[in-house]
């Protein structure tokens, strides 16, 4: 158990510096340094890692997810029951600060007015990009990341570069395969990171996978997509999985010979619905209920990766940011697709989610909704 509660540990170190600034106290300049510091180190430690007092809640017993419109890149806000709010990329840099833009307006529509737990999944432009744009703008409580850029690129060592920089003075923590993000209300786990990925996931068993033999082998990828921080997110016996830009070998490397994350009702398409991603025996071993391609107007929606999601074994809805303007017949129904060609932009899908695993699924761009049933 914590010495001190976080109040508890704020209040302790007001009370040192007190006594340090205190000419009548009789506590020598050493012994007065030596307890400031240990209040300090006390109160920080506490501060950076128990949970976060959450926010008032906006959405009553319910998860709400919201696929943020940042045109081909992820920012995923997630709102929990408790009014805790965990936001999963944050876009481009670029557009005067157009992304940071469309994130706050999420978190207006969710009700709540800061992020107390950002996950950088990877260090792509169209993931980290807007950070700095957003901490200017929004109070971020914590950053996670899966640790140093491995990209030999110009453009992910700039991107890195420009992120540590923001987040400076932030508390700051580097995530591995199986740990959990302690946002209250939700379970959050880990499946991959930095290269690595689970082998069991707590409260769910591992599965043969039946796909594993019919999957070809895949190329390794020396991208950061490959270094992707993928989770997996339960809210009873609602179940979410948001595996970043993951490639073919991380995939089948995660479900194969076994598949330790089972079924889940809702995915986000690994890699924005890209060839090179979402592999067989990854998207049908997780047996979606529903898929939401977070693609752009001429990026994602290619068509390998629409067919194999959308034949996946289960799958009841294929919903996407935007009608690929490039994949001709490969569109979901118009009342699936946010942003139509032609259309306007920013618009967003929001899901929200009862603990007994029904939820729904809502088009802000045309009003439509759909409720799936807790199967």
């Amino acid at each position: 158990m914590n010495r001190f509660s976080k109040r508890g540990a704020v209040d302790y170190t007001l009370r040192q510096m007190q006594i340090l600034g205190n000419p009548c106290s009789k506590t020598s300049a050493y012994a007065r340094a030596t307890m400031l510091l240990g209040a300090l180190v006390a109160a920080a430690a506490l501060l950076t890692s128990a949970p976060l007092a959450a926010q008032p809640p906006a959405q009553g017993k319910h998860l709400a997810i919201y696929a943020i419109d940042v045109e081909g890149g992820q920012s995923t806000l997630l709102v929990s029951p408790t009014g805790a709010s965990m936001l999963v990329d944050t876009g481009w840099a670029d557009h005067n600060g157009r992304d940071a833009e469309r994130i706050q307006a999420a978190m207006h529509e969710a009700g709540v007015s800061r992020i107390d737990y950002l996950l950088i999944t990877h260090y792509h432009a169209d993931h980290v990009g807007g950070v700095p744009n957003l901490v200017a703008r929004v109070p971020v409580v914590r950053f996670y990341d899966h640790g140093p850029n491995r990209e030999d690129s110009n453009s992910t060592r700039e991107g890195y570069a420009a992120y540590l920089k923001a987040v400076d003075g932030h508390p700051r923590h580097i995530v591995h395969p199986g740990e959990k993000i302690p946002v209250p209300g939700l379970n959050v786990v880990v499946l991959t990171a930095d290269g690595e990925h689970i082998h069991t996931v707590p409260g769910i068993k591992p599965v043969p996978n039946p796909y594993c033999a019919s999957e070809q082998q895949w190329p390794a990828d020396p991208s950061e997509n490959s270094r992707s921080a993928g989770i997996l997110v339960r809210y009873g016996r609602f179940s979410f999985l948001d595996p970043g830009d993951l490639t073919d070998a991380k995939e089948v490397a995660l479900v194969c010979p076994n598949n330790p994350v089972g079924r889940v009702d809702l995915y986000l398409a690994a890699n924005h619905g890209m060839a090179g991603a979402n592999a067989r025996a990854f998207v049908f071993a997780l047996h979606p209920l529903v898929a939401i391609f977070n693609n752009g107007a001429h990026k994602g929606d290619t068509p390998l990766a629409w067919q194999t999601v959308h034949s996946s074994p289960g799958l009841e809805g294929l919903w996407q940011l935007h009608s690929g303007e490039d994949a001709g017949d490969l569109n979901s129904p118009a009342e699936y697709i946010a942003n139509p060609a032609g259309g306007g932009d920013g618009a967003y899908l929001k899901v929200v989610a009862s603990s007994n695993g029904s939820f729904s699924v809502t088009n802000s761009g045309t009003g439509y909704t759909k409720d799936y049933p807790a199967r």
